[in-house]
């Protein structure tokens, strides 16, 4: 015989307990996911569950020691492919495991990104994934004597033993991208900067004066400019830098948003691309191959970024005494129709093409 949830208080767990004929803490194990629970007991506890409206108080759960069987994840927003991509790995990588994912957007602000970790840690999630982090500085240390479980994404220089990061090979995949245009003959590139508050901003413009350097060429202040990894920063930075009185003949943009505004940018000048210029992007967003001309750019591999940090997340609640791991995911250049050998510019002869 069905019981009936009391009128004005909510179903508890000796309810459900009574409900399916079990004891109360075989229903406690069901709750908290225990695997030494048979399958028609796990069944009929879920059942008594879903007959009553049972709903479970993931905060007091794990206020009790339980978990709740949630991940808390900080982003600086959800509006471009590069977020949505690493969150379709992570939900993928934590759905496997019978986690729930609750979502913070931090907008970028330092005070509410330091609140939102504030109360997850209170009892609100088992675990912390933080993306782009721009204020890690300031709760690093809380959450390490804490000894909350986390895990950074895109944000490499940590100096606690106990804390994971997952991040591509940024230095790497600007280096290769300039070279490349090096090797197309361009002497002239410019580049316009992400946000300067996070480490792969600061880790591509590395990787962008280096691949200079070691070609020999001389790095011109003029030719780098900040985009803040937006399209209409990344078109007014196109603006300025092809309004120079030498202006470069390829633009090298720190994510492919900013290069969406480049090319916006070069249209509205009446340059042609590649013809004119070449642009290229980083991330390659899946929006990268569908404009026109497609636009050449440095892969992540961004779903794979995801599922890693979520799998590093899941390891440490499972094994908290496990050190931090620093994984980089191999980035790749993906050459579409947007770049091309320079046509003509002072001081580049063409044999000179074929050196890199």
């Amino acid at each position: 015989m069905i019981s009936r949830s009391r009128r004005g208080s909510a179903v508890t767990i000796i309810d459900v307990a009574r409900e399916a004929g079990v004891s109360y803490s075989t229903v406690s194990r069901v709750i908290n996911n225990n695997a030494h629970v048979l399958p028609e007991t796990r069944e009929k506890v879920l059942n008594a569950m879903m007959r009553l409206g049972y709903v479970v108080n993931q905060q007091a759960r794990s206020l009790r020691g339980g978990r709740s069987q949630v991940i808390g994840l900080l982003v600086p927003d959800v509006g471009n492919s590069y977020v949505g991509e690493i969150i379709r790995g992570i939900d993928a990588e934590l759905a496997a495991h019978q986690y729930d994912l609750m979502l913070y957007t931090t907008h970028r602000r330092k005070i509410k990104e330091s609140a939102y970790v504030a109360t997850i840690t209170r009892g609100m999630a088992d675990g912390l994934l933080l993306l782009l982090p721009t204020n890690a500085r300031e709760y690093m240390e809380t959450l390490q004597q804490q000894q909350f479980p986390h895990v950074l994404i895109d944000y490499q220089h940590v100096d606690n033993a106990l804390t994971s990061t997952v991040q591509s090979t940024n230095f790497r995949g600007a280096y290769d991208a300039t070279t490349y245009l090096i090797g197309l003959g361009h002497r002239r590139i410019g580049y316009i900067i992400g946000s300067q508050e996070m480490q792969c901003s600061l880790d591509r413009l590395a990787g962008y004066r280096a691949a200079l350097a070691d070609a020999g060429l001389p790095e011109d202040p003029d030719l780098i400019y900040p985009g803040d990894f937006f399209r209409p920063p990344g078109y007014a930075a196109a603006n300025r830098l092809l309004n120079l009185e030498d202006p470069p003949t390829a633009i090298f943009a720190a994510n492919d948003v900013s290069a969406f505004g480049v090319m916006d940018s070069v249209v509205q000048h009446g340059l042609r691309i590649p013809e004119d210029i070449s642009v290229i992007g980083f991330d390659d967003i899946i929006e990268a191959g569908h404009v026109h001309p497609g636009l050449t750019t440095v892969r992540q591999p961004l779903e794979a970024v995801g599922r890693t940090a979520a799998r590093l997340l899941l390891e440490r609640l499972n094994n908290p005494d496990l050190p931090g791991e620093r994984v980089e995911m191999e980035t790749e250049l993906v050459i579409r129709e947007s770049c091309a050998p320079v046509r003509h510019h002072v001081g580049i002869a063409p044999e000179d093409h074929r050196r890199y």
